[in-house]
């Protein structure tokens, strides 16, 4: 906080609430509030705040020191109200207008949209509150504090946030959302609302929100409140608020103040009337509502606009408590507040999936075999019979492309057995490549097969799992149309769940491409790339969707060698090593019995042919233009028959001829 800012903060609530810095002078003289640990005594800091000695250049300092207390009762004209049955218990509120019991009485039907943050399979019980500020589709949205939302989850390196498991027991965390809890209710009348998802939840950095996707528990008669309405512009100083939350017993605060206000009644869902502080261009949104621990994530209700101005979040005994501005909340909802997590990437609330119709994909060329040139083709793989039995048949499929979905400058073959790509085949023209920014693609089910063979959000919400591309974004985005083909690389049929172990060898894997074309004499730089899972049996399953995760994966890059006049192809693994422990046990050579280990994941350059008889699949010619196949064939002279397979600790270290 600025000295200015400071100064006029100290001059406003001098003016307009003495009693404010009475009580805060009274707490600091009886000792409650230990003010050495600001660099001042108990007499200097009444001195400053009462304005005797060296004027407000020093009270403002002092004030500024304290906004790191956790305590936020106003002693004089705050109640907070109790809620019962969705309707406010009035008291005389003297410092208000006279009309106040009215404008009470209007906005009191919004307590039934807010609800006691609870926290399922841990042990703190509760921890603050939350409101209704969204419906979706797929469920409601709560909106809270993150630092409420952080007991139980956390965020990812790459935005996502998931619930945490308990050290003790393995168990995941959860949240429910009790839109009751008044006074004097039972458990048999809750009303809750379970947490299905942590659609976004903010970096320490950033504003102190979070946002739970619920939808109703249990067969209660009850349905799930309407939103609570946001407000059409900021609050201004001196208008009417009310805060609704569930205020907690809080040992921060002067017990005697909680007694005045709560008489030993905590946890219960109130109605706090009060007023905003006088703002400051580019200062927080403050309010004097009295709080308490419980309030966190509480809606700051303006009784002059009937809606929400704010979300609180913190306050500080006797002076002010603070809230996130209603323009910042609806930013998030927008899906336009940005923000840079720990891993610095962009990240904002993920919107909902879409779903193409075959129309909106009509035309897309799909993967072109001839686009190295006349004489050069190169035509999918023919697939193990397993995987070829058990692929999806678009609606537009083709007599010469059956299975193929087709996108702009790439296709995928898609397994509705295994609901995951078996093969995706990309055109790269590097010469035309057109950078797009990535910021808040939406993932896209595509209507031209079953949509049920398609796996969606849910199945990448364990913190574990990624949602991998298997053709590259950047990788099919040149010419003309490089945005469509952007967009077309955010379908799920382009993707497959990741486990987060395969980061640690990805940095190589997804630079394969590039550094080929920079660094071969290709003709017209324009490559053909394959790629794909190594499904197995014994794959993980993912916890939610009963789907298999694959743990290794293979791309074949395909090129024309200008000197050689002649293809050139080079087949990567990434993987542990799982498949080249495998054709050791099928060539029954001893090393798999002598202390073969899996790694770290790792990239490695494998032989085409090696990789044809580990998986299955069958590239046709592709292996005699292998550079790999002179390490075989010297091999073979001597009856080695030892896979070749070369870890790579750096790009430099790709054969390419």
């Amino acid at each position: 906080m600025s000295y200015e800012q400071s100064a006029a903060r100290l001059e406003a609530i001098r003016s307009r609430s003495p009693k404010m810095v009475e009580a805060a002078i009274e707490a600091i003289s009886r000792g409650r509030v230990d003010v050495a640990k600001f660099g001042i005594n108990r007499e200097g800091a009444v001195e400053r705040l009462s304005g005797r000695r060296k004027g407000l250049e020093s009270a403002s300092a002092t004030l500024g020191s304290m906004m790191g207390l956790e305590a936020i009762v106003r002693r004089v004209g705050r109640p907070p109200l109790l809620v019962l049955h969705n309707e406010v218990r009035q008291e005389p509120l003297d410092d208000f207008p006279p009309d106040i019991g009215e404008k009470i009485a209007a906005t009191q039907v919004f307590t039934a949209a807010v609800g006691r943050v609870e926290f399922v399979n841990a042990t703190q019980a509760w921890g603050g509150t939350g409101w209704v500020v969204d419906e979706r589709p797929d469920g409601h949205l709560v909106l809270t504090n993150r630092h409420v939302a952080q007991i139980v989850a956390r965020r990812l390196a790459d935005g996502r946030s998931v619930f945490m498991r308990s050290p003790i027991t393995g168990v995941r965390y959860g949240v429910r959302v009790d839109f009751n809890r008044e006074s004097g209710a039972s458990p048999q009348e809750a009303r809750p609302a379970l947490a299905t998802d942590i659609a976004y939840l903010a970096e320490d950095a950033a504003a102190d929100m979070a946002l739970l996707k619920v939808k109703k528990a249990g067969a209660g008669e009850w349905s799930m409140p309407e939103p609570v309405p946001l407000a059409g512009r900021e609050a201004s100083g001196g208008e009417i608020v009310a805060l609704i939350g569930f205020p907690a017993f809080d040992s921060r605060n002067d017990r005697t103040a909680m007694d005045e206000y709560f008489h030993d009644l905590y946890e219960v869902k109130r109605f706090a009337p009060g007023k905003v502080e006088e703002r400051v261009e580019g200062a927080i949104l403050s309010h004097d509502c009295t709080s308490l621990g419980g309030n966190s994530g509480s809606p700051l209700i303006s009784l002059d606009q009937n809606a929400a101005v704010g979300l609180h979040f913190a306050g500080v005994y006797g002076i002010e408590n603070s809230a996130v501005s209603v323009a910042t909340i609806k930013a998030l909802l927008k899906g336009t507040l940005m923000c840079v997590s720990s891993g610095l990437r962009e990240a904002k609330l993920e919107a909902p999936d879409g779903r193409h119709r075959p129309e909106d994909l009509q035309s897309r060329p799909g993967f072109d075999p001839n686009f190295l040139g006349s004489g050069f083709e190169t035509p999918w793989p023919k697939l193990p019979q397993e995987l070829a039995a058990g692929l999806a048949s678009p609606s537009d499929a083709t007599q010469e492309r059956p299975h193929e979905l087709r996108y702009m400058h790439f296709g995928v073959l898609f397994s509705k057995k295994l609901r995951l790509p078996v093969m995706t085949a990309t055109n790269i023209d590097g010469e035309r490549a057109v950078r797009i920014k990535c910021g808040g693609n939406r993932w896209f089910f595509d209507g031209r097969i079953d949509i049920d063979a398609q796996y969606g959000q849910s199945a990448y919400q364990d913190d574990s799992i990624d949602r991998g591309h298997m053709v590259r974004r950047e990788d099919p985005n040149w010419g003309d149309l490089a945005r469509v083909a952007d967009g077309d690389t955010f379908h799920y049929t382009n993707a497959a769940p990741q486990h987060s172990a395969l980061n640690q060898g990805k940095a190589l894997w997804q630079g394969l491409e590039n550094y080929i074309l920079d660094n071969a004499r290709t003709h017209g730089f324009k490559a053909n790339v394959f790629t794909a899972p190594v499904h197995r049996d014994d794959d993980p399953l993912l916890e939610k969707e009963n789907a298999r995760i694959p743990m290794e994966f293979f791309k074949v890059v395909v090129m024309v060698d200008a000197d050689r006049d002649e293809l050139h192809a080079t087949a990567y693994l990434l993987s542990q090593g799982q498949l080249i422990g495998d054709l050791l046990v099928k060539r029954n050579r001893s090393e798999s019995l002598e202390g073969f280990t899996l790694g770290a994941y790792r990239t490695f350059q494998i032989a085409i042919r090696d990789l044809e008889a580990a998986t299955g699949f069958d590239f046709g010619s592709l292996r005699n233009y292998d550079p790999l196949r002179k390490h075989m064939s010297s091999r073979e002279a001597v009856g080695n028959d030892l896979p070749v397979a070369l870890p790579l600790d750096s790009l430099a270290d790709i054969v390419v001829g």
